[in-house]
């Protein structure tokens, strides 16, 4: 096949990526945004710290959204985490949902992170406290730890943390 028809095909749709490969992907990148989270609380990088605990959660979510569905490129996954929910057993919904509010809370802290509050003349740097670092820190290692137990219970699927 030359790049013209392989071109041709994924401008078709006819070539697809194993779902099951983008939710360990997106498992991958959300531990490690933790691990990054935390290695930036010793060194009191409370802007990195909340930076990397907010991507922890969106990816977090997004391996949950990618057992049924490629997740989209939004920082705020949480409407398209809601949607599959009743594809969840029962029991995981309560947890989805969860995940969802916490998902919908730290988007902001995104470009919040990376660009401030220029209206204010506020850098990134100068928004965070050691406070703030504690508490998205704690919803990423929940939402992280819950996304971990959703793919070991729901698809069998262990996540290596190492």
């Amino acid at each position: 096949m030359d790049g013209n028809e392989l071109a041709k095909k994924v401008m078709n749709n006819m070539i697809r990526h194993d779902p099951m490969e983008e939710v360990k992907y997106r498992a991958k990148l959300a531990v490690g945004f933790l691990k990054d989270a935390l290695k930036l609380f010793q060194i009191g990088d409370w802007r990195g710290v909340v930076a990397n605990s907010q991507l922890a959660v969106e990816n977090a979510a997004k391996a949950i959204i990618a057992i049924f569905r490629e997740p989209s490129w939004s920082h705020d996954p949480s409407h398209e985490l809601l949607e599959v929910k009743n594809r969840f057993p029962h029991q995981y919904w309560g947890i989805i949902d969860e995940i969802a509010r916490i998902v919908h809370e730290l988007a902001p802290e995104h470009g919040r992170s990376t660009y401030g509050e220029p209206s204010l003349g506020l850098t990134p740097w100068d928004l965070y406290k050691k406070e703030d670092a504690e508490r998205v820190l704690k919803l990423a290692k929940k939402v992280v730890e819950e996304m971990k137990i959703i793919l070991k219970e729901v698809i069998g699927l262990s996540i290596d943390t190492n």
